[in-house]
């Protein structure tokens, strides 16, 4: 089971990483706090202090067309928060 799916790159995530150290991913929705920060600190050779997880609900849109009524929605997802410790960082443009 990969736990770690991709990172969150967003105006939002860069400058909560740029002020206090914090990184976000999209992870397994069964992946639990324990399981991330074990994926995180060997993935990018980090400590890390803190794991916060919150599950994002899918955007649901109607469209309305010549045909009529389109609906439609977006994937759910679980996002995770990691704060590393001060001093730590990690670049997710290294691999580019």
């Amino acid at each position: 089971m990969s736990i770690i799916i991709k990172p969150i790159v967003t105006e939002k995530v860069t400058r909560e990483s740029e002020l206090s150290n914090r990184f976000g991913f999209v992870v397994n929705k069964k992946a639990n706090k324990v399981e991330i920060k074990k994926a995180v600190e060997a993935a990018y050779g980090v400590t890390v202090v803190e794991v916060n997880t919150m599950n994002v609900r899918p955007d649901r849109s109607v469209k309305y067309t010549k045909s009529g009524l389109i609906s439609g929605k977006t994937n759910s997802y679980k996002k995770a928060i990691v704060q590393v410790k001060e001093g730590d960082t990690i670049d997710f443009y290294n691999n580019i």
